[in-house]
C-alpha cells in the first residue's frame, strides 16, 4: 500500500467523489471482504462489492487475496493508498477577475503546487533515508517595502542555486511559495 496514490484521471475522481465510495475505500483500510465491509456498513454484500468493483477499475483499491468460504470463492480487497491526492488539472481553474500581471504568478504558483504534490506523492517511502525539509512561516512587510522584500527573497535564491546548482551530488528539487496570507491591503 502507498503512502500516497496522486489522481491525474478523471476516472478516477469520478471514482473516488461518491460518499459512499470513500467510506468503503476507509474500510478498505485494512484487507478486507465485502462481505466485511457490508456488515461494518450495514449494506448488502452486493451494494459494497459494485463499489469496490469500481474501486478497483479505477486503481484506488486491489484484490489482495482470496479465501473460500461456505464453497464461494471471495475476494479480500485493498484500498491502494493511505491517502488520495487530486490534481487541480481535473478541475482546472475557477475564477479569472485578476489583473493578467497577478495571473501569471498565481497561475505559476498553482502549477508549482501540483508539482510538489506529484514529486512528494512519487516519492518510495520504504527507501530509508528520504532527505527532505519543509519550513513555513509568515512575514510581514510593510506594502513599501514589498518589492525589496521579494528583490531579496530572489537574491537569496539565486545565491543558493548558484552555490549548489553544479552537475555532481544528488539532485533536490528546491520549491518556494511566497503569496498573501488573506488580500494584501
Amino acid at each position: 500500500m502507498k503512502d500516497v496514490l496522486y489522481l491525474e484521471r478523471i476516472e478516477q475522481a469520478e471514482a473516488l467523489l461518491k460518499p459512499q465510495r470513500i467510506e468503503v475505500l476507509r474500510q478498505l483500510a485494512e484487507p478486507r471482504s465485502c462481505t466485511e465491509v457490508a456488515a461494518r456498513l450495514d449494506q448488502t454484500p452486493q451494494r459494497v462489492y459494485y463499489h469496490v468493483k469500481r474501486l478497483v477499475d479505477a486503481g484506488l483499491a486491489t484484490q489482495v487475496g482470496e479465501r473460500k468460504v461456505r464453497g464461494i470463492h471471495e475476494g479480500v480487497y485493498q484500498a491502494s493508498a493511505r491517502s488520495y491526492w487530486m490534481s487541480p488539472r481535473l478541475v482546472g481553474r475557477i475564477g479569472g477577475l485578476r489583473r493578467q500581471r497577478d495571473e501569471a504568478s498565481l497561475g505559476h504558483l498553482l502549477d508549482l503546487m501540483e508539482e510538489v504534490q506529484q514529486d512528494v506523492a512519487g516519492l518510495d517511502r520504504a527507501v530509508p533515508e528520504l532527505p527532505s525539509i519543509g519550513i513555513s512561516g509568515e512575514i510581514r512587510v510593510r506594502p513599501e517595502q514589498r518589492q525589496e522584500f521579494l528583490s531579496d527573497l530572489q537574491h537569496a535564491l539565486q545565491e543558493l542555486f548558484t552555490r549548489y546548482g553544479g552537475a555532481e551530488g544528488d539532485a533536490f528539487k528546491l520549491a518556494v511559495a511566497c503569496y498573501p496570507k488573506g488580500n494584501p491591503s
